[in-house]
């Protein structure tokens, strides 16, 4: 069975997607990579943050992969072993 290949511009143009849900994707993946750079930045593995934080490892992982997107205090718990925090800024325009 032979597959048409697509684009990424035409496979995103199928999806549909509204500007307000492009919007969530772009911040979650822009949240994600923060975090593991911020990781990676305080010399951490996962299962040592895991130990600070008092998540599990896999939780840590599910997170850094995408496939979970953390509420606030799980995120909060996060970031503040790694000395950071999340500001409401206003959007450039």
């Amino acid at each position: 069975m032979s597959e048409k290949f697509k684009t990424w511009d035409e496979f995103e143009k199928e999806l549909n997607l509204t500007p307000e849900e492009k919007a969530r994707i772009e911040f979650e993946t822009k949240l994600i990579k923060a975090t593991i750079e911020a990781r990676k930045k305080a010399n951490l593995t996962q299962e040592e943050l895991s130990k600070k934080t008092g998540l599990k490892q896999s939780a840590i992982a599910r997170i850094e992969s995408g496939k979970h997107v953390p509420n606030t205090y799980t995120l909060f718990k996060i970031l503040e072993v790694l000395g950071y925090t999340i500001e409401i800024v206003p959007i450039k325009k």
